[in-house]
Parts: structure tokens; C-alpha cells; sequence
């Protein structure tokens, strides 16, 4: 066989590539910047790719592929890197995508995010929930965020519930307790349930995918924990929208009132291939619970959360559509990303335009 694992686990890492893809009748793949590269080499067969997966899937997780189509799971390729891994079933072959979880964390500067993001840090309790479509870079801010808390508060028991566990925390300041889901607990939900009894008081939420999660999320933050969590949602509205709506219709009133009062601020983000050099950068919008927020989550006028943000600038609030013209202006990101990726075209189109009649007069002027 041309290809063992060991060789292209050491050229994901060296190429700096988010994920690796082994299929049956291509050569392996590589992401890298958004963009996926073919490796140079023969396409992989029925057995190539039954003998990757092999060389690092146990037999239990082999046994859920064949029975449920499909397993995850974290492995450490060495000191040098943590994988993500999806093993399944396609037209009756084995493929596998890995992708690389960095083993450095970075910090909220260089991820770019905005700085009003630390002061959640400190909340005593409350729901802080980060959101954006799979990929967008969660749960490296999230990694950066608990590692803050980590280093800079010894008033903190951090739970952590994942599926699987991708960032390994040391315990510095705070004590670290990292479950995972299928590993050492059933589900985020009863993870979450059992979190309690065990004197936490930030609890991290890989993700809340299901009502029971939410639900049990959501009674955490009201008993005076500090509780993260993640949604593939983009926007606050949306978000906000997306749990209320998980909930049966007799039930989304009262759900309204307790997210208005426990929910602390949604970060929203996106990952967007830079113009300037190879590389992405993180464009976030921010909304912090005002009261003015709460009363519009309340009274189900979450479609008027935009203006809150646009307006929230004190309260560090940031919009997306903003934080895009910013990046512009920077060179970072292309005049096309930013009427793609922007909530309000229309207005940003126009805002585009002015911007570009400014720079042409001053141009004209020089």
C-alpha cells in the first residue's frame, strides 16, 4: 500500500491543514485554508482505506460503524498533534475525515476576538452560549476562554463535556474535570445533571443539540453557574429563536423568561478565507443581555435584537455587518466575502459604495 497513516498524520501537521480526508477511489485530501489539495499518489481502494481506519479505530468503534454507520472519536498522534476522527460507511466502503485539533491555545488577540468578550469571563453565573456554522473556529475560542479562567481565577471548578474531547486543559489556578460523552458519561444532558452535584461552578457544553441538553443547560445557569455552550446558529435572534422553538408551544413562554433572565451574551462567528495572505480570519458579532434585550427576548421581539446591537456599542455590543466593513477597510477579507457573509446586503452595499466614493474623492484630491 503507498500510503500509511503515520506519513499523512506528519504531512497534515507539517502542511498546517484543519482536516484530512481518506476516500475510496481518490488520493487523500487535504484542507488547507479552506481549500482542499489532492496528494500526489495513487488512488485509495476498498482495502487502503479499511486499513487506515484499522491502524487507529479499536474494535468497539469498528462494532458502531458496522451496526450504526458511523463512530467518533479524539486520538494523540504522538506529541504532535490531537485528531478529531469520523469514521462511516460509504456505498459500502470505509472513509475517514481527521481533523486536526491545534495543541496550542491561542489567545482572545490573536483569535481576534473583541475584548468585552473577557469581562463574561468573570460572570459569576449566567448562560453564555458562542455560535456559527461546523468549522467556524467555537471551540478554539471556547478553549481560549476556559484556558483564561484557568489561569486567572482560583474561585473555579470548570467542568468540561464533550463529544469528543479536543482541547486537554492542565489544572493551573482553577481544577479542570474533562468528561467525555460515550466515554465516561451516557450524554451531555446527564453529564450536565451530574455536573451539579459535583461543586462546579463554570460548565462548558460541547454543544446543545438536543432539548434535554438544553433544558438541563439552561437550569444550570439558573442555579448560579457559569454555563458556555455552543449552537450551529448565526446571530443572536437566531439563536435565541432556535432554543425557544426546540420547545414544545406550552412551554416557550416560560423558556422565554428564563433565557431573558439567565442568558449573559451570544457570540456569533464565522471563519473567512483571508484576501491579504493565506490564512482565515474570525469575524464575530456580539450581543450582551441588556435589559432592553431581555424584555425584547421576553416579549418574543427577537427579530428587534439587531437594533439593540447596533446601538449597544457601550455595552461592547458588536455587529457582524460592522465588524465585516472593518476587516474590509483592513484588507483582510474581499469586497465579495463581505456582501456574502453580511445580514443587512442592501445596507451594506450602500455603505460599500460610500466608502469607495470617499477613497476615490480623496484620491481625486490628492
Amino acid at each position: 500500500m503507498a500510503y500509511s497513516m503515520s506519513d499523512l498524520l506528519q504531512l497534515v501537521v507539517s502542511e498546517g491543514a484543519a482536516d484530512l480526508h481518506l476516500r475510496v477511489g481518490t488520493s487523500p485530501v487535504l484542507r488547507v485554508h479552506g481549500i482542499l489539495h489532492r496528494v500526489e499518489g495513487p488512488m485509495l481502494r476498498s482495502e487502503d482505506t479499511e486499513e487506515l481506519m484499522r491502524s487507529i479505530t479499536s474494535e468497539d468503534q469498528i462494532r458502531s460503524v458496522r451496526e450504526r454507520g458511523g463512530a467518533d472519536f479524539g486520538f494523540a498522534f504522538g506529541e504532535l498533534a490531537r485528531f478529531r476522527v469520523s469514521v462511516f460507511k460509504e456505498k459500502g466502503n470505509f472513509g475517514m475525515v481527521l481533523r486536526q485539533i491545534p495543541t496550542k491555545l491561542l489567545t482572545l488577540e490573536q483569535i481576534g476576538i473583541p475584548p468585552s468578550v473577557r469581562e463574561l469571563l468573570y460572570k459569576p453565573r449566567g448562560l453564555v452560549l458562542v455560535t456559527g456554522p461546523t468549522g467556524s473556529g467555537k471551540t478554539t475560542s471556547l478553549a481560549s476562554m476556559i484556558n483564561i479562567i484557568n489561569e486567572e481565577r482560583d474561585d473555579a471548578h470548570l467542568i468540561t463535556i464533550e463529544d469528543p474531547i479536543e482541547y486537554y486543559h492542565k489544572h493551573k489556578k482553577a481544577v479542570v474535570t474533562q468528561r467525555e460523552v460515550n466515554v465516561d458519561v451516557p450524554s451531555f444532558a446527564e453529564a450536565i445533571r451530574r455536573a451539579l452535584r459535583q461543586d462546579p461552578d463554570v460548565i462548558l457544553v460541547g454543544e446543545m443539540r438536543d432539548l434535554e441538553t438544553m433544558e438541563a443547560a439552561i437550569t444550570a445557569a439558573e442555579t448560579g453557574h457559569l454555563v458556555f455552550a455552543t449552537l450551529h446558529t448565526t446571530g443572536a435572534a437566531k439563536t435565541i429563536d432556535r432554543i425557544t422553538n426546540a420547545f414544545p408551544t406550552n412551554q416557550q413562554e416560560m423558556i422565554r423568561i428564563q433565557l431573558s433572565t439567565v442568558l449573559q451574551a451570544v457570540i456569533s462567528q464565522l471563519l473567512l478565507p483571508r484576501a491579504d495572505k493565506p490564512g482565515r480570519v474570525a469575524i464575530f458579532e456580539i450581543m450582551v443581555n441588556t435589559p432592553s434585550v431581555a424584555a425584547l427576548i421576553r416579549d418574543n421581539k427577537t427579530f428587534r435584537i439587531q437594533s439593540d446591537i447596533q446601538t449597544g456599542a457601550k455595552y461592547g455590543m458588536v455587529t457582524l455587518d460592522g465588524f465585516l466593513i472593518d476587516k474590509y477597510q483592513q484588507g483582510m477579507i474581499s469586497r465579495e466575502e463581505v456582501i456574502t457573509k453580511a445580514q443587512d446586503p442592501t445596507t451594506i452595499l450602500q455603505k460599500l459604495q460610500e466608502l469607495e466614493a470617499a477613497h476615490a474623492a480623496a484620491a481625486v484630491s490628492r
